[in-house]
């Protein structure tokens, strides 16, 4: 077999470093700042965006603590939908088998006149909790200007729910039954809330300022609330009518 020629590119590699250690005072040995150091370029390792739902099953998603069929949430037209069918802000949850550290989440969502709905991540499954909501931050998903009571800026939509409120000059919301598109970004603590391609929320979790505006909050009674490093991502049942579509999560 033939050996292979260098290429214009190696032998140019190659030259640099002779002429930098002929360049090189006599007698004395070659230091970091005249060493020729060859690197590679290395591709992002970060996984490729997967589906969370298949727009055709509820595969992959089961009810909050209970086992058995889900009989409040159905596919229809390709979208997750609710029901609606819960009482109050617990019972309806779905979350996911798997559970999530680092990661990007898109999805679309559309909400019901008056309709209430969340996103929540980092979700713990255990019987001592009664809903997500106690262990998972919350992107708010809500009807701002037709919701039946007053709104405070932390309950609005695209906000971490009772905590980082949204940015109102680069928010845009679609009106009621038109599909928002939107992302989460949770990244060692750094989270970002995005809403129809601008970010309205930024924050990072865990930090001293964190920890007081949880305990002085709507948190203070929920010890566990935003401390989970991993866990579910969970879709909320509020008792109103919210679909999603084209779920996806790519992990970093």
């Amino acid at each position: 077999m033939h050996k292979k020629s260098l290429s214009a590119s190696s032998m140019a590699i190659i030259a640099m470093a002779m002429l930098a250690c002929n360049n090189q005072p006599s007698g004395e040995a070659g230091t970091a700042d005249s060493a020729v150091t060859l690197t590679t370029v290395t591709m992002d390792s970060s996984a490729a965006p997967v589906a969370l739902f298949d727009g055709k099953t509820l595969a992959g998603w089961h009810a909050y603590n209970k086992p058995g069929e889900i009989r409040n949430w159905v596919v229809q037209d390709g979208a997750l939908v609710c029901l609606g069918k819960a009482h109050g802000d617990t019972g309806g949850d779905i979350v996911t088998d798997k559970e999530y550290e680092n990661f990007e989440l898109s999805f679309e969502w559309k909400i019901s006149k008056g309709g209430n709905s969340g996103v929540m991540y980092h979700v713990i499954e255990d019987p001592k909790y009664k809903g997500p909501y106690e262990t998972g931050p919350e992107y708010q998903v809500i009807d701002d200007i037709g919701f039946p009571q007053k709104l405070e800026e932390w309950q609005k939509a695209g906000a971490d729910y009772a905590m980082n409120l949204a940015d109102t000059t680069k928010k845009k919301l679609m009106p009621v039954g038109e599909w928002n598109s939107s992302k989460i970004v949770f990244n060692k603590g750094h989270v970002e809330h995005w809403l129809n391609g601008e970010k309205i929320v930024e924050f990072q979790a865990w930090t001293p300022e964190w920890e007081k505006e949880k305990k002085e909050g709507k948190w203070k009674d929920y010890p566990d609330y935003g401390s989970a490093k991993k866990g579910k991502i969970a879709l909320q049942d509020h008792g109103d009518q919210a679909s999603y579509r084209n779920i996806m999560i790519r992990e970093l």
